[in-house]
């Protein structure tokens, strides 16, 4: 086991029922540690219950239950973010978010003998990298509520943690896949295609790291003494662009299909329109601005400050993290 936490101790972890969060609890089972989370009811909520975890129903943004739920807990793994769904309206992001952080920081402190507070942030945070690679320095460009809502909520626990003597780290994980993700399986799905559109002409790079080294990124620094204050973008060494994706893929299912270049312009348009039409029907848009963005943009970081300070060893490359994921999506189903 990787960088394991001190034996006995007490776990409190948001988000648990989504991909990353339970992947981490998986982890922590493993471990001699007690786990709690704060999870709203619902069959995944109830699994973990039944395997051992201490489950309190609510809302990660309500008070007594956070209150509740970090009594004696000695390290907070804060996961929990609102994704961008169809029916979520905008104040939501900030319960999550902002609230949710407040109120799990100010419990924090009122612990005694707390260790350390553990908050996912997100590379969004720097909108669109005009230089790539970014690095943990680099300016500043949330593009939507979600990822502003998510510097606010980091700016603000960082800013807080100095003042009160809070120990914090954060991460700034890129684009989390693995076997079982279903955000990234659109790309490989596409991948099956006879024809492989890709919006612009530019690189398209996309910088992706695999769960299993985010969720050791995390007990990293939950223990590590150089972590304390600090900042790290969690991510493959390497970059790569979507046409390495499908290239890789192709390795996998033997399809390898024919790359068309497309200009954006005429889908910008469309996805406004799209969504101008559905917001209000509360229905997904089947085409969007930010996804039209996704073909258009360059996403490529710096992620040696892990490596570097920290001495993080991965356990997966761009190329045999897919290989691995495209293999578990075909052995369930899934393409």
């Amino acid at each position: 086991m990787k960088y394991p936490l001190p034996e006995n101790s007490t776990v409190l972890v948001t988000g648990a029922t989504g991909f990353t969060g339970r992947y981490l609890v998986d982890k922590l089972l493993a471990q001699k540690v007690k786990i709690k989370v704060i999870a709203r009811p619902s069959p995944r909520s109830a699994e973990l219950k039944a395997l051992g975890c201490e489950v309190f129903e609510g809302q990660i943004y309500d008070p007594e239950t956070v209150n509740a739920a970090c009594r004696d807990v000695d390290y907070i793994f804060h996961i929990a973010a609102a994704f961008r769904e169809a029916g979520v309206s905008d104040n939501i992001y900030a319960k999550v978010h902002v609230e949710s952080t407040k109120l799990l920081a100010r419990a924090a402190t009122e612990i005694a003998g707390f260790k350390r507070f553990v908050h996912v942030s997100t590379v969004g945070v720097h909108g669109h990298i005009e230089n790539p690679p970014a690095n943990e320095n680099s300016p500043y460009g949330p593009g939507d509520l979600y990822q502003e809502t998510k510097l606010e909520a980091e700016l603000w626990i960082r800013d807080f943690a100095k003042q009160q003597g809070l120990s914090v780290s954060v991460i700034r994980p890129t684009a989390i896949y693995g076997p079982g993700d279903r955000r990234l399986l659109k790309i490989f799905k596409m991948a099956q295609w006879p024809v492989f559109p890709i919006l612009g002409y530019g690189k398209c790079l996309y910088h992706m790291t695999h769960v299993e080294d985010l969720t050791n990124a995390f007990l990293l620094v939950a223990t590590h003494p150089r972590a304390d204050q600090e900042v790290f973008i969690c991510g493959d060494p390497e970059t790569l662009s979507l046409v390495d994706m499908v290239k890789i893929s192709a390795e996998v299912t033997g399809h390898l299909p024919k790359i068309l270049r497309v200009p954006a312009t005429p889908f910008f348009w469309l996805g406004d329109l799209c969504e101008l039409v559905c917001k209000p029907l509360k229905i997904a848009p089947p085409i969007y601005r930010r996804r039209v963005a996704f073909y258009t943009k360059d996403r490529s970081f710096d992620t040696s400050k892990l490596r570097n300070d920290l001495g993080f060893e991965h356990t997966y490359s761009n190329r045999t993290g897919i290989i691995e994921t495209v293999k578990w999506y075909k052995e369930n189903g899934w393409l």
